[in-house]
């Protein structure tokens, strides 16, 4: 998911807990725990800084994404919380690991995927059922946000059980979202050797990625409508990607991080692109060489 998106996640998640006998202080541990939290294994950011060999696609949403990471990103926060805030108890670390483990679980779902089992594996895993972007979620959390206020301005009551009921409903969304795509998956699978799927900012649509005999094509549509199709690529297997990789070591990167990748050689050019992010005739993720 993008950063608002985690950060609104954070805020939901703060909201969900009854704050009437809390604290000043303990509310502001509180809101930094599920905030920071929601927004920390995003930290890998910074290594591309340092970057020299081209790896920064399998850096982020690497191991800082694991379900390994998730107890010590926790336990950092905690630490924070009882020196800085003064606060101790498990309320943190549990506060903390939930919040990390929603953001490392909520990336597995759209197309970028996570490194989620590094380093026992490091295949992204990815879903490809909720993109990046998702304005239901948004939808969904500022519709609790505004009927949360009423709440708490009309009745004068805490409205934690709201921000509860807004988990849930996001939850439906997600499995929705899923049950659908995986059941287009699931009517083409015999098409292709390879398939993924990538969904699309409206609700319900995706596109079904499928890759045999170095064609690739892409299919567009919901459970509703069916799919149809929208590119043929052909992606030339029998090239020689060494040189690209010797000259380009992001391209190597790429073939590792990408489920499978269309290749380009057409005399001029020899690159790699991930086919899930093709958009008018081009993808955003492509990596290659100019032939001379």
């Amino acid at each position: 998911m993008d950063s608002i998106t985690h950060t609104l996640f954070g805020l939901a998640l703060y909201g969900t807990v009854n704050k009437t006998d809390m604290s000043r202080r303990q509310k502001a541990a509180l809101l930094f725990t599920t905030v920071v939290g929601s927004q920390i294994p995003d930290m890998d950011v910074i290594s591309q800084f340092w970057d020299t060999t081209g790896r920064y696609q399998m850096w982020h949403r690497g191991i800082s994404h694991s379900l390994l990471m998730v107890p010590v990103w926790a336990a950092f926060i905690a630490l924070f919380v009882r020196l800085v805030f003064k606060e101790k108890g498990w309320r943190w670390f549990n506060m903390s690991l939930l919040a990390v483990f929603i953001h490392d679980t909520s990336d597995t779902f759209n197309a970028w995927g996570t490194g989620y089992f590094e380093p026992l594996s490091s295949a992204r895993l990815t879903l490809g059922t909720i993109p990046i972007v998702d304005v239901v979620f948004w939808m969904i959390m500022l519709g609790g946000y505004w009927t949360a206020r009423i709440i708490k301005k009309r009745y004068h009551r805490s409205p934690h059980q709201i921000y509860r009921i807004v988990w849930a409903l996001m939850i439906v969304h997600a499995a929705a979202q899923t049950g659908q795509g995986m059941a287009l998956l699931h009517e083409t699978k015999d098409q292709y050797d390879q398939s993924v799927l990538a969904a699309d900012f409206i609700p319900g649509v995706f596109t079904v990625v499928g890759k045999k005999d170095g064609i690739v094509t892409l299919q567009k549509g919901s459970i509703w409508t069916g799919l149809a199709p929208i590119a043929e690529l052909e992606s030339k297997e029998d090239s020689d990607l060494e040189v690209l990789f010797e000259q380009n070591p992001k391209a190597r990167t790429l073939v590792e991080w990408s489920p499978f990748v269309v290749i380009v050689d057409d005399g001029t050019k020899l690159g790699v692109f991930d086919p899930r992010f093709y958009r008018k005739g081009a993808s955003f993720l492509y990596e290659y060489i100019d032939i001379n």
